[in-house]
């Protein structure tokens, strides 16, 4: 403890439990502020599926069905996975197969761009089954993003910068100098 105060810094026990006993002298709130930036950046990383829905109904029109499938396509090109589900109301649930049949058009037609996670299957009123992009579609939506970002690493005039871009900024200002 005496060695820590003589040069300024704070004495934090590492590893308690071991025998004997693990500390380092170091600047405690330097380090927590080094463990919540990386905490930050590891979640910036981080890829995330936001779950999108889209309904259908056993007696759906030629049209709506084409609108709907172009929505469910431009969702799963930008990365998110896509619940499809027939909803059944009163008699129809006698004649589920046409919800089947509507399911087994919307596989095939994604069939390029889409994996099956979960086969269609009834739950209650609802047959559904869930898509989600291939592989080679996420690298494409990575690389756009990435393609982005670097465009947009320099600010506009006018334009705002939050507290992460100041201070990578700021640790570039430090490293060049």
């Amino acid at each position: 403890m005496n060695r820590a105060a003589e040069y300024g810094l704070d004495l934090v026990e590492v590893s308690p439990n071991s025998r004997p006993p693990v500390c380092r002298i170091m600047d405690f709130g330097k380090f927590k502020y080094e463990l919540s930036k990386k905490d930050k950046l590891a979640k910036k990383k981080q890829h995330t599926f936001q779950m999108k829905e889209m309904r259908f109904r056993p007696k759906i029109e030629e049209h709506d069905y084409q609108f709907k499938t172009k929505h469910v396509r431009a969702f799963i090109e930008s990365g998110n996975k896509v619940k499809v589900f027939v909803i059944f109301r009163g008699r129809e649930m006698a004649h589920t197969e046409y919800g089947q049949k509507i399911l087994d058009r919307v596989k095939v037609d994604m069939d390029d761009i889409a994996l099956i996670d979960v086969e269609p299957k009834l739950e209650g009123r609802n047959l559904s089954m869930i898509l989600s992009p291939k592989p080679e579609v996420l690298k494409k939506v990575q690389a756009e993003k990435g393609a982005k970002k670097k465009k947009s690493d320099r600010p506009e005039k006018g334009q705002m910068l939050d507290d992460d871009e100041i201070s990578e900024q700021e640790e570039q200002v430090d490293r060049n100098i």
